[in-house]
């Protein structure tokens, strides 16, 4: 009998984040459907433990050792830049150990853009490796423009002209570049210039398909990067697999089964945003007076100085019983694919971004930080399917921007051209469309390795 060619094994390197990790296991699962052996190497910070969808993979940890709590105390950027800073030796004697465990039956490492320590080890292996970016091309050519800005000294306008288009990435403004508010902006440039350095990397992949970003992809494969780079995305409508680090309350789709076509706004601002209890207030003012059903999901944590909502007003409580329903965390692929959804708040990360269009479902953005605020502006201004709630948040302007998008003719408008980019994208994920065929030649592309 003819014996089986054994599995090529690739370990993938997630960064420890929600938005992150989601379309990392999206990519580890169609892989594997594609004859991949996986190794997932995580560090504890990760927090993902294997389910039912992924009981065929190997998941290891690398050995570190930050204090838990640094991932909090530190800000985003902070704790990247000390994270790739403890994991580069330790991820180098951990990777050996591996090749040893593995027999060497190790065909290349893909590492998420966060997490480039994993290249040196690689590289040291004699490994082929792969960057995978969980962000938006155009969010990753931003990061290549800010950084010459800052080597050039040029940095005046983000100060004193912040409404100024920038010239060579139109319609960005300077305020739309991707700056954390965690960080000094010195920081922010030590992680940006790390990374945006291909260094050994054989190739890119990107969480994206090109009708949405060619321009930003032309250019990252012809005057940034100079390797092959390939649209994959969107991954969540190409593997099914289940990837929430937080329990998902599911009771909200019985509520939104009893709800109208169309006339439900979904409220969620991802893993990592923090409000003052004064915005959650205004918010709720302004939801009730819109008239509207609302679906808002309220993260344990996310309000600052309260645990949840049990330190809010009975008033709060009122007026969100009568038209709303709150969760701590929902199934959102599942909510945005309701009949009755219409339009979603959002801070406009790229996996909430990408879900939306995914389903044809227009936005309100109300970006945070980092790439959001690219992605809100692609949303307005570029595929035009959202609007955006920029300032102080006050009712007034709460109110005005959900009864824009669920009531008026120009949100009926917006809605079906995010119909029919929906269907454009559905299209690139198919057989013999765009995404699916760069998807087929990277995983070809890995078979030569």
């Amino acid at each position: 009998m003819e014996e089986m060619p054994a599995r090529r094994r690739l370990v993938l390197v997630p960064a420890p984040a929600q938005g992150h990790i989601s379309p990392m296991m999206q990519l580890e699962k169609d892989l594997h459907l594609k004859g991949f052996s996986i190794t997932i190497a995580q560090t504890k910070f990760s927090y993902f433990s294997p389910t039912d969808d992924f009981t065929d993979f190997q998941f290891v940890t690398i050995p570190e050792s930050l204090p838990e709590s640094d991932q909090k105390n530190l800000g985003p950027v902070l704790f990247m830049l000390k994270l790739n800073k403890e994991c580069q030796v330790s991820f180098k004697d951990f990777l050996g150990q591996l090749l040893l465990q593995q027999s060497n039956d190790i065909s290349c490492v893909i590492y998420d853009e966060f997490m480039y320590f994993a290249e040196a080890a690689a590289k040291e292996f004699k490994l082929p490796n792969v960057i995978f970016c969980t962000t938006s091309a155009t969010a990753f050519v931003c990061r290549s423009v800010f950084d010459k800005l800052y080597a050039n000294n040029v940095l005046a306008p983000l100060k004193e002209q912040q409404d100024e288009l920038v010239p060579e990435l139109y319609p960005l403004r300077y305020k739309d570049f991707p700056v954390s508010r965690f960080s000094s902006l010195e920081s922010i440039m030590e992680m940006y210039r790390n990374t945006i350095d291909k260094r050994t990397a054989s190739c890119v992949i990107i969480n994206t398909a090109s009708y949405l970003e060619s321009s930003s992809l032309s250019c990252l494969q012809q005057q940034k990067l100079k390797i092959p780079v390939y649209p994959i995305g969107p991954l969540h409508m190409v593997a099914t697999a289940s990837t929430s680090l937080l329990k998902e309350n599911k009771s909200c789709i019985e509520w939104l089964n009893k709800q109208n076509v169309n006339s439900v706004i979904y409220i969620s601002l991802g893993s990592l945003a923090l409000v003052d209890i004064n915005e959650v207030m205004e918010m709720a003012w302004g939801l009730a007076a819109s008239n509207q059903q609302f679906l808002w999901v309220i993260r344990p944590g996310s309000i600052r100085g309260s645990e949840w909502i049990e330190t809010l007003s009975e008033e709060f409580s009122k007026m969100v019983s009568d038209r709303g329903y709150i969760v701590k965390w929902a199934p959102q692929k599942e909510v945005l694919a309701h009949p009755a959804v219409g339009g979603f708040w959002s801070h406009c990360g790229w996996n909430s971004t990408l879900e939306s269009l995914g389903e044809g479902i227009p936005m309100i953005c109300r970006p945070f930080s980092g790439d959001q605020k690219v992605n809100a502006r692609y949303m307005e201004c570029v595929w035009r399917i959202g609007i955006q709630v920029e300032g102080e948040l006050e009712k007034g302007a709460v109110e005005r921007a959900v009864k824009w998008l669920m009531e008026d003719e120009e949100g009926e408008e917006m809605r079906k051209r995010a119909v029919t980019l929906k269907e454009k994208l559905t299209a690139s994920v198919r057989s013999g469309g765009s995404s699916h065929n760069s998807l087929e030649e990277f995983a070809h592309f890995m078979r030569t390795l």
